[in-house]
C-alpha cells in the first residue's frame, strides 16, 4: 500500500481495466461520473492520486491498464454529526460504543469522517479496529468493534450463526387489532435499483418478536421491545411498516417516492428515528464468558423513568 493511513482513514484504490482511454484523466471522468472533470483534474494536479509505487499522477499521464490508483477519499459536502460517541467498554479485543442517531457505522457514500469507525480509529489510535456488525445510520445504540484482527472472524461468526441476543426499542403508532406479544415472519429482499428492502412471496427469511412495553399517550403511540431472531438489512423497520405501524420519524419505511439522496441531505437532528439498539449479549468465543452490553441512551419520545407515572 503506497499511502499510509491518514487521520484514521485508510487510502482508497481504483483498478484501471483495459479500455479506450488515452489519458488517466479521461479514465477517471468515466469511472466517477458524479465528479466534475475540473474536480478530478484538480486532484491530479495537486498530486493526490498515486500509482502502486506511490508516484503522483498527472492529468495527461497515460492510462496504464491492469494497474491500481491510490488516493484519499474526499467528501467536501459531508455534514458534521454533532453528537458524542461514548465508549461503553474497551479491552484488548473489543471496543463497544453507544452510537448516536445519524452516524454511519463505516465510511460510505456521503459519509466519511463523521462515521463511528473513523472517529474511533482516530480518537483511540486503533488502526486495525473494525466493526463486527452494523447499525443503520439512523439507528442509535450498542455497536461492537474488534480491535485485534486475530479474533475478528470468531466474533463475526457469532452473528452469522445467530448466537447473539439483540434487543431493540422503538416508538410506533399502533394500529387497531394487534395483540402482543407477536412474532412476525416474512421474506425480505432488496428492491431493484434502491437500497431499501421489501416483502416478496416465498419462504420467510426474517423473523421478529414484538412486545408492548407501554402505551405512551392517548394518540396511540406505543413503546415497543423488538427481538430480531434473524439479522436482515432494515428488518425491524420493514417489519413494523408491514404491520401498519412504521417507526416514528422513519423517512424510508414505508418506501417513499422521492429521491433517497435528497432525503438524506436534509437530516433533521431534532427528530431522530425512534429506534434504539438497547443491548447485545453473547458468549465470548475466546474466553467463554457471557458478555452483555447495554445502551445508556433513551428514545426522545419515551419519558425518563423518574418522570413516569
Amino acid at each position: 500500500m503506497p499511502l499510509p493511513e491518514r487521520d484514521g482513514i485508510p487510502p482508497s484504490r481504483v483498478y484501471v481495466p483495459p479500455g479506450p482511454w488515452e489519458s488517466l484523466l479521461d479514465f477517471l471522468v468515466e469511472r466517477f461520473p458524479r465528479l466534475s472533470r475540473e474536480f478530478l483534474e484538480g486532484r491530479l494536479l495537486a498530486g493526490d492520486i498515486v500509482d502502486d509505487e506511490g508516484l503522483p499522477q498527472r492529468p495527461d499521464s497515460p492510462c496504464r491498464p491492469r494497474t491500481w490508483l491510490w488516493y484519499y477519499r474526499e467528501v467536501p459536502d459531508e455534514v458534521p454529526v454533532p453528537f458524542e460517541l461514548p465508549v461503553l467498554h474497551q479491552d484488548e479485543r473489543l471496543v463497544v460504543v453507544d452510537k448516536p442517531h445519524f452516524m454511519a457505522t463505516t465510511p460510505s457514500g456521503r459519509y466519511l469522517r463523521h462515521t463511528a469507525l473513523v472517529r474511533l480509529r482516530s480518537s483511540l489510535g486503533l488502526k486495525n479496529l473494525s466493526p463486527i456488525h452494523r447499525l443503520d445510520r439512523e439507528t442509535a445504540g450498542v455497536l461492537v468493534f474488534c480491535c485485534d484482527p486475530r479474533y475478528r472472524g470468531r466474533y463475526q461468526a457469532l452473528f452469522q450463526a445467530r448466537e447473539v441476543g439483540k434487543e431493540y426499542e422503538a416508538v410506533a403508532k399502533l394500529p387497531t387489532g394487534l395483540k402482543f406479544p407477536l412474532v412476525y415472519k416474512s421474506r425480505l429482499e432488496e428492491m431493484e435499483g434502491r437500497f431499501l428492502m421489501h416483502e416478496v412471496q416465498g419462504e420467510p427469511n426474517s423473523e421478529t418478536r414484538i412486545e408492548l412495553l407501554q402505551q405512551l399517550d392517548d394518540g396511540g403511540l406505543a413503546h415497543l421491545r423488538l427481538l430480531p431472531l434473524t439479522g436482515r438489512k432494515h428488518q425491524l423497520r420493514a417489519h413494523l411498516s408491514a404491520l401498519g405501524m412504521p417507526i416514528i420519524n422513519d423517512g424510508f419505511y414505508p418506501p417513499v417516492p422521492f429521491d433517497e439522496a435528497e432525503l438524506r441531505a436534509h437530516d433533521d437532528f431534532s427528530n431522530p428515528l425512534q429506534l434504539l439498539a438497547r443491548s447485545i449479549e453473547f458468549r465470548d468465543p475466546v474466553d467463554g464468558r457471557m458478555r452483555r452490553f447495554e445502551s445508556r441512551r433513551r428514545l426522545s419520545l419515551v419519558q425518563a423513568p423518574e418522570t413516569c407515572f
